[in-house]
């Protein structure tokens, strides 16, 4: 379960993702540098030829070699989602995973079409299979969102088959599949003009994804809209508050008004949803659906075209209704090797696992969440403002980093002094 989105914009793109998957599944992100080609890499199931690859800035399940999104040096950002078709999966041998797909689009592609190329030549190559979700033992295929500063793809994948067409403006995509016939590429198996709606599964439903689907396609129509619309296009703000939509619209934008308990003029947190439905009913782009998934980790990136802007990502550990998105240097292709590090706080397992400690504790309490805003909002605030400021100094990024992760371990023990979360070393998460 997944929903990921992006706009096109004026020399940038705003690329945006929710990663869903079992709640006890920690979901770290990490930085690797840039190498040269070697004799093998190793993807979760395969061994297979080593092209080197670029600096990247992957978040990923720490049990999986591959990642759920991520960005690398030349401002390229994919996402993937879980969809379902025909074809059952399980009967496929272990080969590549949606996840290891995302992985070497960013370690190979320079830009969104170079990356669509990369993993469709991989697809073709060696096939899709094997468990991408290990607490369901689950096995699926999976669809794509590539992007990066003038352009974006939609791919969609079937086993071995796949086709792919361009983003005009923006696009939204959920855990179903969303072409029909108006793909421009495609694997050799699919013939000229046929419908890849036609490969979903008759005997799926999928409101479990529609409405979703309809909340990500209803801010990228408000982004790409006139004025009037109230949201600015490629605002990465405005993209944090759609991620957090527990089914009644945006809410708890950065520099927004703050939640709070107190006084009248608070703006209440609308709860996450106390249960989920076949008709679609408590699936939202925030999502809790209890054992089946939640979302685990997020991440908004602004991919500008102006060498001289730098890219900027912010990422979010756990479900972004109680989380921090927490800004983080982007490498850059002509200093990637000098890049400085990650916060320590968004490659910590434990500290995922305190932010889902404070969901589980939050659950669909409306008055608990809005106690939560009102103390994380203040920190989510002041990191964006002081990041806003940071050039591209390594010196100034690794100090913000490190303040950062200290400013989110004391936000975090202050709701567990309150009784919300746990403290640090205490806590089991969803486990």
């Amino acid at each position: 379960m997944c929903d990921t989105l992006c706009l096109l914009g004026d020399g940038v793109t705003l690329f945006a993702k929710n990663s869903d998957r079992p709640r006890s599944e920690p979901q770290i992100v990490q930085a690797s540098p840039g190498r040269g080609p070697g004799a093998v890499a190793h993807t979760q199931y395969l061994a297979i030829p080593d092209t080197g690859a670029l600096s990247t800035v992957l978040s990923r399940p720490t049990w999986l070699w591959g990642a759920e999104h991520g960005i690398n040096e030349h401002r390229v950002a994919i996402g993937n989602e879980m969809v379902f078709t025909a074809s059952d999966p399980r009967e496929a041998p272990p080969a590549l995973i949606g996840m290891d797909l995302v992985r070497l689009g960013l370690e190979r592609g320079r830009t969104a079409e170079e990356a669509l190329e990369v993993m469709t030549t991989l697809l073709d190559a060696h096939g899709q299979g094997g468990v991408g979700d290990q607490v369901h033992r689950l096995s699926y295929w999976s669809s794509f969102l590539l992007a990066d500063p003038t352009s974006a793809w939609i791919l969609e994948t079937s086993d071995r088959s796949w086709a792919a067409r361009p983003v005009a403006g923006g696009a939204a995509l959920s855990n179903r599949l969303t072409l029909s016939r108006d793909w421009t590429r495609a694997s050799a198996d699919v013939l000229p003009g046929a419908d890849v709606d036609a490969w979903r599964h008759p005997a799926l439903p999928t409101a479990f994804a529609d409405v979703r689907l309809a909340a990500g396609r209803a801010f990228v129509a408000s982004a790409s809209g006139p004025s009037t619309s109230g949201v600015a296009a490629c605002d990465p703000r405005a993209a944090v508050a759609a991620l957090r939509d527990h089914g009644t619209g945006p809410w708890g934008r950065p520099g927004g008004p703050p939640e709070s308990t107190g006084a009248s003029s608070a703006v209440p947190a609308p709860p996450a949803p106390a249960s989920v439905a076949a008709d679609g009913t408590g699936w939202t782009l925030c999502l809790h659906a209890g054992e089946t998934a939640v979302t685990n980790a997020s991440m908004v990136a602004l991919l500008a075209t102006d060498p001289d802007r730098p890219a900027r990502a912010w990422v979010a550990l756990g479900s972004p209704c109680v989380s921090v998105y927490v800004p983080v240097p982007v490498p850059a292709a002509s200093s990637a090797s000098s890049s400085p590090p990650l916060p320590a706080a968004v490659g910590d397992a434990r500290v995922w696992t305190r932010f889902a400690a404070l969901r589980d504790a939050v659950g669909s309490d409306a008055g608990a969440l809005t106690t939560v805003r009102a103390e994380l909002s203040v920190l989510e605030d002041a990191l964006w403002d002081e990041a806003d400021g940071l050039g591209t100094d390594p010196g100034e990024w690794e100090r913000f980093g490190a303040r950062s992760t200290v400013a989110v371990a004391r936000a975090l023990d202050t709701l567990a002094a309150a009784g919300l979360g746990a403290a640090d070393g205490a806590s089991e998460g969803g486990r």
